[in-house]
């Protein structure tokens, strides 16, 4: 006979949190679930390490699904679904509610640009008959991740005459890599006195990209003359195309699964690339909305959200004036209205550096899509805060729809912090609060998450555009 419960039990299930790993709660049906939508999830993010192609990509997966290329004052209604492709850096898609639209739109916001190296306007020199590129760091990064990995090519390069050269070296199996060295340990004592944040100084990430001359002893810079002709011959360009290019060093690996039971996925970019996916699949996935949904995948977000592609341009907000005037209502009262999810990863609690976070308040591997109520630093600085009521209405949102959840925040009060696009979205009069998924390593070129927080954070902006 079971034992009955004792009054202090059944208070104690009643009034007390009762947060537990999913892996506990969900059935194994469940769980192959959240591994099947993964590897989709896995693919887009091979394909997509770059802001231009993870925007490229997302239209392509988008247009199969019926969205059509937005044009101002196109006839919009029900059921209508469009996307905006801001300088292919960034890009918005939308479904058409039934509901009217002044009584405000659902959105999600993630950012598609991830920490790497840009190369530099003149990058290209030779040193001791070495290539190399000249690069500037993007976004926070520890300088030291970046030496000694294998390194892949992308970006774009508009040359003399105004066309434009796509690159994507070091991704195919049989592309070279590119690699910036680093002193061995036999030499490195006076290296490593340095202190961690200067034990690869910026000028130090250079990469090296040939060594073979070019055969003729009447020039200098044989080596660099080599690279120059190879370039030249492949793409066509010339080095001072390189003044009108964008060209990006990523990791060359691919998204791997991670760990004996595959229950985690370790890949580059997964901040924030992995809210964008499962937010924008959300989108895909909903045949039908009352209010109108957008998905905007934005640029800037790890350099402060600036310039025209970051969400401290004015286009989100002129384009939803835009569509509120194709259906008859002022933008103004449309954005004051509307509720938004912004949809950016938070810190994962590392129990081998577990003096950074308050465990209380910390988000946990296998616990669900993690609700961030305030973010920024120290004394909340450069946060919105999300309202009570805000919070009350995501909350009850995703208990009733039986998606786990847990709360979270980046790191202790004193110890630092961080900023998401929330704070812009804010300034519009949205209500505002983070949504999305816990990670370890963040920042670094090899970032690992959960599958079961992936699908939940899926689930969460799904029924999010849903109700």
């Amino acid at each position: 006979m079971a034992k009955e419960k004792s009054e202090a039990k059944l208070l104690q299930e009643k009034l007390m949190t009762k947060k537990k790993n999913a892996g506990l709660l969900l059935e194994e049906k469940e769980i192959k679930k959240c591994d099947k939508f993964c590897e989709a999830y896995k693919k887009f993010l091979d394909c997509a390490k770059t802001e231009r192609e993870a925007v490229a990509e997302s239209i392509k997966l988008a247009e199969e699904r019926g969205f059509v290329e937005y044009r101002a004052d196109m006839p919009l209604k029900t059921g209508d679904k469009i996307y905006y492709n801001n300088r292919c850096k960034s890009v918005i898609f939308a479904i058409i509610g039934s509901e009217p639209i002044e009584n405000g739109v659902h959105v999600a916001a993630a950012h598609i640009d991830s920490p790497r190296l840009d190369l530099k306007q003149c990058p290209l020199y030779e040193d001791n008959e070495l290539a190399l590129f000249k690069t500037h760091y993007y976004g926070g990064i520890k300088k030291y991740h970046w030496v000694a990995i294998p390194l892949a090519l992308h970006g774009v390069i508009i040359k003399e005459d105004g066309s434009s050269v796509t690159v994507n070296i070091g991704e195919d199996e049989n592309d070279p890599v590119f690699f910036i060295s680093d002193l061995l340990p036999h030499l490195a004592q006076e290296q490593m006195k340095r202190n961690l944040s200067d034990a690869i100084k910026g000028e130090e990430l250079n990469v090296i990209i040939g060594s073979r001359p070019f055969k003729d002893d009447d020039i200098s810079e044989k080596v660099k003359l080599n690279i120059m002709s190879l370039l030249n011959e492949k793409y066509g360009i010339i080095e001072d195309d390189f003044i009108s290019a964008e060209l990006e060093l990523v990791p060359a690996y691919k998204a791997k699964d991670i760990g004996f039971d595959r229950s985690m996925i370790g890949a580059y970019g997964h901040d924030d690339r992995v809210c964008a996916y499962t937010a924008f699949k959300a989108l895909l996935d909903c045949e039908k909305v009352n209010k109108t949904a957008l998905v905007v995948l934005a640029d800037k977000e790890e350099t402060g959200s600036d310039g025209n592609t970051g969400l401290r341009s004015a286009y989100l907000k002129y384009f939803i004036s835009d569509i509120a005037k194709s259906l008859g209502a002022k933008g103004r009262l449309v954005i004051s209205n509307s509720q938004c999810l912004s949809a950016d990863v938070n810190a994962a609690f590392d129990p081998t550096f577990p003096d950074v976070l308050e465990k209380r308040n910390a988000a946990f591997f296998n616990y669900g899509v993690v609700v961030t109520k305030f973010t920024g630093s120290r004394g909340k600085s450069g946060t919105s805060d999300a309202s009570a009521e805000f919070v009350g209405r995501i909350r009850n949102m995703l208990d009733k729809n039986n998606v786990i959840w847990q709360t979270g925040e980046l790191g202790k009060v004193d110890m630092g912090g961080g900023g998401t696009v929330a704070a812009y979205l804010a300034n519009l009069n949205f209500d505002v609060i983070d949504v999305g998924v816990p990670v370890l390593s963040m920042h670094a070129p090899f970032e690992v998450v959960s599958k079961i927080d992936v699908f939940m954070t899926y689930r969460a902006f799904n029924v999010f555009f849903s109700e």
